[in-house]
């Protein structure tokens, strides 16, 4: 699995014009689930988001966690983090994982987030034509990919 994290002061989802979902400061990711990953990559990945410290201490230092700051978390699914950009210009998606692997992953990193936290993770619609809207805040901006991880 792959993520992009990013501080912000706020964040948003729309669909169809609508707002399905928001967040004041906290973290925007962008969730990406590829062919091999595993519930326990989801878990990983949960624990690094809540545990990451990104945001400023009383010195300015970056040393607090999202969990610390009592900031949200807006979870967006992205396949397209997955896309190879080898040959020519068209990416491919091949190794981005099929509805079947994908929304339990996304789902339980989510949950898994949620739990971490001690409060309710906003999400995206998986599959959907959202429209995400963020005020990047520094900027930080951070890529985690589960694979990478030894």
């Amino acid at each position: 699995m792959r993520l992009v994290i990013q501080r912000v002061s706020e964040a948003s989802v729309d669909i169809g014009g609508s707002r399905h979902s928001e967040i004041g400061p906290g973290l925007a990711v962008l969730v990406g689930v590829a062919e091999g990953d595993t519930p326990d990559d989801a878990r990983w990945l949960a624990s690094k988001t809540v545990a990451m410290r990104i945001f400023a201490d009383d010195q300015g230092v970056m040393n607090r966690s999202v969990a610390d700051t009592c900031g949200e978390i807006l979870a967006v699914s992205q396949f397209t983090l997955n896309a190879s950009t080898r040959k020519g210009n068209r990416p491919s998606y091949i190794h981005a994982a099929g509805h079947d692997l994908a929304v339990p992953l996304y789902e339980l990193y989510c949950t898994e987030c949620s739990r971490l936290l001690g409060r309710e993770v906003k999400r995206g619609v998986f599959g959907a034509d959202m429209q995400v809207a963020l005020v990047n805040d520094g900027p930080v901006t951070i890529v985690i990919d589960s694979k990478l991880r030894e």
